[in-house]
């Protein structure tokens, strides 16, 4: 009788967790990562609590997430972790930018932002971009280019070649030690921030349409200043509806974090002429990009 009532009682807990139509609903509180979430976002402590993006946000009534390839940037990134509600938004000098109350605010990613005034807007993108790259050891496709369009590769950092910036022109010479190591990836980065952003993604090839917009594609207007968004996320309803999450760094360099147009959630229309965000003027269709699967053996 005993192993019967803790079956039933083991039955009647997993069907608390169903959600509609039999899914596993998530759960929304904070907890530590696991170690499988410690390898897919290896810049995480054990110490932090996390709420994975899908299980924090879920899609509006009606809508379902669309399907996604395993290994995809967009499947990576539905798995990125936030920090638990109501943090604020900090800069790199941990003043705060946004209250973790703001309209605007929907919740804060678990990423370091360095202690310099680098990882922006487009720097926060090429910087999630490179992460899901170094997870699924495809470290030779680790490449973005320099306003300048000079490639620069983690590769060829790791190797201890150093990038010589000169006005407009890019050399590279061996100056530095061979390292592969986690510290040198991320001096790599620092270095790609300093020379690249948003007319660095501006100028990426892969323009998808915007029917075919996927989590994993940008909205971006390059200039000085320019902004870009990150798709975090599509769903989609029963009449072909698509909304989108959508996350952002900013200037100066502060925690990445997906936004919310406020009134009814996180989830903003695709359904519009352009993709209007709080802190920027509104995105068009012709500033959609994505990133190209491998820009290796294109050196200039």
């Amino acid at each position: 009788m005993r192993n019967l009532f803790h079956r039933l009682l083991l039955l009647v807990s997993f069907a608390a967790l169903l959600g509609p139509g039999g899914a596993v609903a998530a759960s929304t509180g904070p907890r530590p990562p696991t170690r499988e979430e410690r390898a897919r976002y290896p810049w995480l402590s054990a110490e932090r609590s996390i709420r994975p993006l899908a299980e924090a946000i879920p899609p509006p009534s009606g809508y379902t997430r669309v399907a996604l390839e395993e290994g995809s940037f967009g499947g990576w990134l539905r798995g990125l972790p936030l920090r638990p509600a109501g943090t604020p938004v900090r800069d790199f000098q941990g003043d705060n930018i946004l209250a973790g109350d703001e309209d605007s605010l929907a919740a804060v990613a678990e990423l370091d932002v360095g202690s310099a005034n680098l990882q922006q807007c487009a720097d926060s993108i090429i910087r999630l971009h490179a992460e899901w790259q170094w997870w699924r050891g495809q470290k030779e496709r680790i490449a973005y280019r320099f306003t300048s369009g000079h490639l620069a590769s983690w590769t060829r950092y790791a190797a201890g070649e150093r990038a010589r910036v000169t006005g407009s022109k890019v050399t590279w010479v061996r100056s530095g030690p061979v390292d592969g190591s986690r510290a040198s990836f991320r001096a790599y980065l620092d270095l790609v921030f300093t020379y690249a952003g948003t007319l660095s993604l501006a100028a990426e090839k892969q323009r998808p349409g915007r029917e075919d917009v996927r989590p994993g594609d940008f909205f971006v207007l390059g200039g000085s200043p320019g902004h870009v968004v990150l798709v975090l996320d599509v769903a989609r309803n029963a009449h072909g509806e698509r909304v989108a999450l959508l996350g952002q760094g900013f200037t100066p360099a502060q925690d990445f974090h997906v936004l919310s147009p406020g009134g009814d959630g996180p989830w903003f229309s695709l359904e519009e002429d352009e993709v209007a965000t709080p802190f920027w003027k509104p995105f068009p269709w012709s500033s959609l990009r994505r990133f190209q699967e491998s820009v290796v053996g294109q050196p200039r």
